[in-house]
C-alpha cells in the first residue's frame, strides 16, 4: 500500500510538470513544531526543529498550480522514552505534492495535498540524568506518509520583494512511525506545524 501511494505521489508530480504553463524553482527554510499523536501517546512535548529544501512550482493558470519539493525536516517529540526524559529525533527528507489554489491577484494561495517522507535519522537521545547524551536507535519505518495543507503568501511581480514568500502548513501522518517489530508502542503518527520563508527564482 505504501509503495502504491509513493508511486501515485511521484506520478502526480510528473503529470503536473508535463502540463505546466509556467515553472518556478525555489528554495525554502523554516521552523518546525513537531509532535506525535496516537492512543499510546501521553505526556510528550513538541520537538522544535528546522526545515530546509528546494521546491518547484508549476502554474497552470491564474487560479491553480502544483508545488513539489524535497525538504529536510526535523521532527519527533520530547518526553519519557525508554524510561528516561529524552528527545525523540525523527528526521526526514519529505517530498510534498501540493495543489495550490491562488486567491485572485492577492498573492495568497491555499495549499493541500499528500507528502511522502524518507527517514534519514531515527534515534532517542537522553537529555537528563546520569545517562544524558546517550542515544539509541528506534527502528523507525523507512517511509512516512502524511497529508495536510496550509496558506502561502507570495509577493507578486513588480514589487520590491518579488519572489519572496511566507507560508504556514500543518501535516499529519497517516502511517505508523515505527516498524512492526519495534519494541516501542504502535499506532503512533507524526504531526508537524511548519512556518517557512521561501524565494522563487
Amino acid at each position: 500500500m505504501k509503495k502504491l501511494v509513493a508511486i501515485a505521489v511521484v506520478a502526480l508530480g510528473s503529470i503536473g510538470f508535463a502540463q505546466a504553463q509556467e515553472i518556478d524553482f525555489g528554495v525554502q527554510a523554516g521552523y518546525n513544531i513537531a509532535n506525535l499523536q496516537g492512543d499510546d501517546v501521553d505526556d510528550v512535548d513538541a520537538r522544535n526543529g528546522i526545515n530546509v529544501g528546494i521546491t518547484v512550482e508549476y502554474e497552470f493558470g491564474p487560479s491553480f498550480g502544483l508545488q513539489v519539493g524535497a525538504i529536510y525536516s526535523q521532527q519527533g517529540a520530547e518526553g519519557i522514552f525508554l524510561g528516561q526524559q529524552s528527545e525523540l529525533k525523527l528526521d526526514y527528507i519529505n517530498v510534498p505534492v501540493l495543489a495550490k489554489f491562488y486567491l485572485g491577484g492577492s498573492g495568497f494561495s491555499i495549499d493541500a495535498g499528500p507528502q511522502i517522507g524518507f527517514v534519514v535519522n531515527d534515534e532517542v537521545e537522553i537529555v537528563e540524568g546520569p545517562f544524558s547524551g546517550t542515544t539509541s536507535d528506534i527502528d523507525a519505518e523507512g517511509i512516512d506518509l502524511s497529508v495536510g495543507g496550509g496558506l502561502t503568501y507570495k509577493f507578486r511581480e513588480g514589487t520590491t520583494l518579488e519572489g519572496v514568500s511566507f507560508g504556514a502548513r500543518y501535516m499529519v501522518g497517516v502511517t505508523n512511525i515505527y516498524e512492526d517489530d519495534s519494541t516501542l508502542d504502535d499506532d503512533i503518527t507524526n504531526q508537524v506545524f511548519s512556518f517557512n520563508l521561501g524565494y522563487k527564482f
